[in-house]
């Protein structure tokens, strides 16, 4: 059988560490069909990608990727659990047998183990409500629950994906192996100079003026070299904020916490200032981002309610592999595969939004989101 081999991936930007993992998987599957389901315009932590969706296509394709999906923003932008679900279901729409991630550990065995554990140990969800009412968030409260159940610590931010993937994949019986590769660099290190480092160095380093010429493929760099940061982002949520009403109607803000950001808000110079302003330890950084981007991008609770069940699959582009598969699995599809842009769909019209926002932010892209075209390798 044909080796699928599924990727769930940010790209904010893509380096030279997705190439090294496209580069395995060839390695051991040398006729793989390589399927990425990649997040949009921000990503899980709630931050904004430096490169647009199509960039981020073209260069996946240009890379040795097949197929390129879009995670739709209103699952990309939420909880690992959410993340991983959204993105599981919709590669296994898209009939991946192999699911290929990146951790920090070489035999994840003890990851499948933790996630068996969430699943039908009940001492588990006792302890992590136990842990969640000493004050604790949510990672350091599951971190602490299965430490307790069965001595395993999973804290590594890639760890904790590996762990939401394996238990989606466990929870609903699908037939999927996992492949994992292990990382050749530290996820919080952002001072290396290697040639692999991760995303957050190589943000870091552009923010600094610190060239990455060495870090990205050539066409990576070509983008990112005409990347200017700039602040609208804090400015456009500073209004948002000053101007509304009613912020706990937005997903992540839970109620109380109103007041801790419009106070912080007018005492910060910048969004790292104001996340710094209203972190505690209840609310982990990432927590406070995603929720931040909410209120930017207006996803309320409503919103996310509307959208719990995936609708359709948007294809961002293919190689000729990527194009058969399609064609052989296309009769044996149980959900749409959008051909044109059809804001009928309710994450659609909100991805629409986003993208208009992130437009404002960074880079235009309206004309491309409208026109709805896969690009062609």
């Amino acid at each position: 059988m044909n080796k699928i081999i599924g990727i769930i991936a940010e790209y904010n930007p893509f380096h030279n560490g997705h190439l090294y993992q496209i580069k395995k998987i060839r390695e051991k599957y040398k006729d793989a069909t390589i399927v990425v389901v990649s997040s949009s315009s921000f990503t899980q932590r709630g931050e904004i990608s430096l490169l647009n969706k199509f960039d981020k296509t073209k260069v996946a394709l240009n890379n040795g990727v097949d197929l390129v999906i879009e995670l739709p923003y209103v699952y990309s932008t939420q909880s690992s659990d959410i993340f991983a679900s959204a993105a599981i279901k919709i590669l296994n729409y898209l009939k991946i047998n192999t699911l290929c991630f990146g951790t920090e550990r070489d035999n994840i065995d003890d990851i499948k183990i933790c996630a068996q554990t969430q699943l039908n140990n009940p001492e588990y969800d006792i302890l992590v409500k136990k842990y969640l009412n000493d004050g604790f968030n949510y990672p350091t409260a599951l971190n602490k629950a299965l430490k307790s159940l069965v001595d395993i610590e999973i804290t590594e931010p890639n760890e904790l994906l590996a762990l939401s993937y394996i238990k989606e994949i466990i929870s609903n019986k699908l037939n999927i192996d996992i492949f994992n590769i292990k990382r050749t660099n530290d996820y919080h290190d952002i001072e290396s100079n290697e040639s692999i480092v991760s995303a957050s160095n190589i943000r870091n380093k552009l923010i600094n003026n610190i060239d990455i010429k060495d870090k990205v493929p050539s066409d990576v760099y070509d983008i990112l070299k005409n990347i200017k940061f700039n602040n609208k982002y804090f400015e456009f949520l500073k209004y948002k904020i000053n101007s509304e009403s009613d912020l706990e109607k937005y997903l992540d803000v839970d109620e109380g916490l109103s007041t801790r950001i419009r106070n912080a808000i007018n005492e910060s110079n910048n969004l790292e200032e104001l996340i710094q302003n209203i972190k505690t330890k209840r609310y982990t950084y990432n927590k406070i981002s995603r929720m931040l981007n909410h209120i930017l991008c207006s996803f309320t609770k409503d919103e996310r309610d509307d959208v719990k069940n995936i609708e359709y699959i948007r294809i961002l582009g293919f190689s000729d592999t990527g194009q058969r598969h399609l064609n052989n699995i296309k009769n044996d599809l149980s959900i749409n595969i959008l051909n044109k842009y059809d804001t009928s769909y309710r994450a659609l019209e909100i991805e629409k939004r986003v993208s208009l926002i992130y437009s404002m932010i960074i880079n235009d892209i309206m004309d491309a989101e409208i026109k709805n075209k896969p690009i062609k390798k």
